[in-house]
């Protein structure tokens, strides 16, 4: 019996196959998890609540994600798409018009120069930290720049097994080329390794601000449509003191047993939590502000019906 029929090389390939089953799952929904949260963050933040204190879980966050990845996701699809026909055209067409040579240098030039501004702007972030642009040109500069350069010297390399499989007057290849030293060969690596990290490193940026906008464009729809929010009838023992307008309270009568004194209406339901409901007024103002209940049994909570006549 060889070692990989043994018991312990079929455990060993048996983890292998599940590892590469678990690992990306595990990674894609630290993704999602991150990007539902970026979202929701930016929503509630519109509502002067803090995410965290409304409890959400992490499946509350992955089932958000969705919703702000599906831009970014599609125009990255599209991108890729559009790279790879680009890609070939240039394989095929531009090596017979002899434009490959020259194209390395052009594209390395021009990433090189995107890429020296996205570094200016990120150390000029003090002084341009309010433009609200920031946040989305900076990533997408930074991807760009060294999607270039990494684009180029992927064509340097083509160009380089064309001159050796196809000498010519201008690109002698009679002779055997030298090999490079080691260092060289891992100082090549290293860049293109950095370069890919920065290529990531600017998709991801990107993909954030692109979430923490859907967040706040989410909010602010929700603002605009607050009739479409649950209509709340709030009673309390004491009264809340509320000063967003068109809040109504009304004192109840006063009866034996009667626990409670006060009730409010035009209330909407925002989002409830693990512990607690998010309440806020039907009429929108920028004075408004969110009341935090408690679903402990000190107040007492009735959801009007919003069937249509």
């Amino acid at each position: 019996m060889s070692v990989t029929d043994s018991p312990g090389g079929r455990l060993v390939r048996w983890i292998g196959s599940w590892a590469t089953v678990i690992a990306p799952a595990t990674v894609l929904g630290a993704l999602l998890f991150y990007f539902g949260y970026i979202s929701a963050r930016s929503q509630y933040e519109y509502f002067g609540i803090d995410v965290d204190a409304i409890g959400l879980t992490t499946q509350d966050y992955v089932m958000r994600s969705p919703q702000p990845l599906l831009v970014p996701l599609l125009v990255l699809t599209l991108l890729a798409v559009a790279l790879l026909v680009l890609d070939l055209w240039v394989s095929t067409r531009m090596v017979a018009a002899g434009v490959l040579w020259r194209l390395p240098r052009i594209l390395s030039t021009v990433g090189a120069t995107v890429l020296g501004t996205g570094v200016v702007l990120l150390f000029s972030y003090p002084l341009v930290r309010d433009w609200p642009y920031y946040n989305l040109v900076t990533p997408v500069l930074f991807a760009v720049g060294a999607g270039l350069v990494g684009y180029a010297w992927r064509l340097s390399d083509v160009a380089q097994r064309l001159r050796e499989h196809q000498p010519s007057a201008d690109s002698p290849a009679s002779a055997p080329a030298a090999r490079s030293p080691d260092s060289s060969l891992w100082l090549r690596r290293t860049a293109r390794m950095l370069v890919y990290i920065m290529i990531i490193a600017g998709v991801f940026w990107t993909t954030a601000t692109v979430a923490q906008w859907a967040g706040r464009g989410q909010a602010r729809d929700q603002a605009r449509h607050l009739d479409t929010l649950p209509r709340v009838i709030l009673d309390t023992k004491e009264p809340l003191y509320l000063r967003s307008p068109g809040v109504e309270e009304r004192v109840l009568p006063t009866v034996e047993g009667q626990t409670f004194h006060y009730r409010y209406r035009n209330l909407r339901l925002l989002i409830v939590g693990r512990d607690r409901m998010f309440l806020v007024p039907e009429q929108w103002s920028a004075s408004n502000s969110t009341l935090v209940v408690p679903l402990d049994g000190s107040v007492r909570i009735q959801f009007q019906f919003q069937n249509p006549r």
